[in-house]
Order: structure tokens, then sequence, then C-alpha cells
């Protein structure tokens, strides 16, 4: 098993020391959704670019209450053709360009018309008007460099009149699979053999980060075989990620292919229950994860360490699912090891509550459902008792601006 044991945080830090963002690349905003941004954006201009009507109405020069001529009509898309005078009025739906002269309208329910003419109430200037850059001024600021593009972000793109945005690549992933045990769905099980999660549970978990999967890969628990498939994925790939083998029985064969292949190790071994095992360097200028093959523990760590990494490739921010919890259940410590505890999340008054989900064995892969939060629980003796604030990692992006 390996030997000096890094902290979490230490982790952390050594993966993030190795990562750098890659080459931005030009994506058109209709399929910018779920990228990242890589240039700040400001308006070229006022948004929206001229007052307009809130109302379906009349535009108004405000005063008192008036019977005015009606005079022209100013329409979304088809602004009037003349300038208001006193004592007219010009019929205006909502979105329409106020024309210029008037300065109010005055809602459609809150008149009489007819016979070219309309009686109006009293009325205060910038009544039911949108003023030109009430949104936005010309030359603001408007989203930054590494922001996360969700529906608001691309639709205010699309209102600034961007076509393309500079956006970071999606770092190209490989998924290695060891276990001669493991079984893909969709063929039968022999003896002593169970059904392969890891392929799906990573690749997944990639996709969701902004990934995208080159490949996956089941590999024989055989030197060779780990070898050339190492070789493959590291030429297709910004990351490589290998579920199992990264212990030291006698089947496990990864670290041997890693050190055949040139790889550099930056640490093996965390002191973080579940995920002890875990491997991370470099190989042919790619990062590679050596992940346990304990299906829990290797969605955990990816999402502790491969995802950060992920994030930072892609020019995001790669702590965006830190927070703090409470906790509404006890938690026994271990005595040697940080735990990251399953948890079910809810919001409250006080903030967020956490509480395990179910038994926390690292085979258990029925702990992750419902799952929102890891709760980082601390080396120690004893318990942690309910009602005390924890650090959380949060398991659904877009949770902390839920």
């Amino acid at each position: 098993m390996p030997g000096d044991l890094i902290p979490l945080a230490d982790a952390r830090s050594r993966v993030l020391a190795e990562t750098a963002p890659l080459p931005s690349e030009r994506v058109p905003v209709d399929a910018a959704l779920g990228r990242v941004l890589a240039e700040d954006v400001s308006s070229p201009h006022d948004l929206p670019p001229f007052d307009a009507s809130a109302m379906d109405g009349y535009a108004v020069v405000a005063g008192p209450a008036a019977e005015l001529a009606i005079v022209g009509e100013s329409r979304a898309g088809r602004p009037a053709e003349r300038r208001l005078a006193p004592g007219e009025a010009i019929r205006i739906s909502t979105g329409a360009q106020v024309p210029a002269g008037a300065d109010a309208v005055v809602p459609v329910e809150r008149v009489a018309a007819g016979d070219g003419r309309v009686e109006v109430p009293d009325t205060e200037p910038g009544a039911n008007v949108r003023r030109a850059g009430e949104d936005v001024r010309g030359g603001e600021p408007v989203l930054g460099a590494g922001s996360d593009l969700g529906p608001a972000e691309v639709a205010v793109l699309a209102s600034l009149g961007r076509e393309q945005v500079a956006c970071g690549a999606r770092p190209r992933v490989a998924v290695l699979v060891t276990g001669d045990e493991l079984v893909p769905p969709g063929r039968p099980l022999g003896p002593g053999q169970i059904r392969d999660s890891n392929a799906t549970a990573l690749a997944a978990q990639a996709t969701r980060a902004g990934a995208h999967v080159e490949s996956i890969e089941h590999v024989p628990d055989e030197r060779e075989p780990t070898v050339t498939a190492l070789e493959r994925a590291l030429a297709a790939a910004d990351v490589v990620c290998v579920s199992g083998g990264v212990s030291v029985g006698e089947h496990d064969h990864v670290k041997a292919a890693l050190a055949a292949v040139g790889a550099e190790e930056a640490f093996w071994g965390i002191a973080l229950k579940p995920g002890k095992p875990t491997w991370f360097g470099r190989a042919a200028g790619a990062l590679v994860f050596g992940l346990p093959g304990n299906p829990v523990s290797a969605m955990v760590t990816f999402h502790l360490l491969a995802r950060p990494a992920l994030r930072a490739l892609a020019g995001a921010d790669p702590a965006d699912t830190r927070a703090r919890a409470v906790l509404d259940a006890p938690v026994h410590l271990s005595p040697a090891r940080e735990q990251a505890i399953r948890c079910r999340l809810e919001a409250a008054d006080d903030g967020w509550h956490v509480r395990p989900t179910k038994a926390q064995g690292s085979h258990v892969l029925t702990s992750m459902l419902g799952a929102g939060a890891l709760a980082l629980v601390p080396a120690g003796e004893g318990t942690v008792p309910p009602g005390e604030r924890v650090d959380v990692e949060l398991l659904s992006p877009g949770t902390l601006s839920a």
C-alpha cells in the first residue's frame, strides 16, 4: 500500500499546480451552452438600445389629463415616422420605440379612444417607459473570462449581438478500467464476476465536468496490455483516468505500467476515506489519475481531484463546489484519515444541512443515490455531533447559485 499519505488539500494543490488552461477556441453562441468563457465581454451598445414602451397603449407628452389627437402608430420593429407634439398621441405596442417628443406611455386600459382621438389621465414623465441602457450601458462589462455559460449567459451574449465567443477548450479524457472480474452491462456474469460501473460513472462525471470522453477501454489485469492501453490513451487525451490496479497486489499492474510509459509521479496515497491508494502524475504531456477500483472510491476521488483539474483546463474555477453545511446526524471520526461522507443536502433558513445517505462502505454504490454533497470530516477521535458545521463538496453543478 502507499507509504506516506498526504492530506486531501495537499493532493488537490499538487493536481492544480500541474494544470494550466488549454488554448481557447471560437464557438458559436448557440453551441456554447455548458462551455467556459475565455474572454471578457462588454456591451457594444446600450441595452435596450432605445427608449421602449413597457405597455400596449399611447405615447404622450406627460402632463394633466387631456383629450389628444391620435397621429400615428409605433410598432415593435416599425417605429413611428414623425415626432410627437403636445396635444397629440401615438398608438404604441409593448417593446416598440418611444417616438421622439414623447416621454410617457399610458396603458390602453386607462384610456378612452374613438374617432381618432384618445382621452388620457394625468401622466408623469417616464411612466411605462424602458429607458435606453436601463439594462446595460454601452461599454459596460457584462461577463468575465471563466464564467460558466448557462442559458442566461448565452441569452445575454445573443442580446449583445455576439455570433461567436471565445471558450476554453473541452479537455479530452480517456477512461481505462482494469479488473478481470468486471463485466460490461449486457453480458452474462461468470463465477466471481461483477458488473462494471466504473466505466459508466467516470465517463459520466467527465462529461458533466465539461470534458469530451475520447475513449473508454476495459483492460485485463496483465502488465503488457495495461502498458499498451496507456500508450493509446496518452496519445489521444489531455487527461487519463485509470480505475483499479494502483495498489500493490500481485495483479495490480498500473503503477508498473505507468513507470514503463515514463510517467512522473506527483503523489501516491491520500489520507482520505474512501480513496487511499489514489495515484497522480504526468505522462506524455497528459495528466494521469490512478483511481481506486472500488466504485464509490473512484467516483469520490474523481470529483475531488480529477474534476477540479478538468475545470482548470477549461479555464473555469476549480473550487466552484466548495461550501459549508450543518451536520444533522452524528459522524464517527476515522483516527488516521479524513472522510468524504456521501450526504443528502437540504437548504434551511440557516444555510445548507447534510446527513449521510446510508452505510458508507466504498463498495456501497447506492450510497451515492440522493447524495448532493460530500461532507469532508477531518481525522480524529470520537464523533462529530449534530449541529456542527463542516466543509462540503457539492456534487451537482450550479447548486451554489440555485
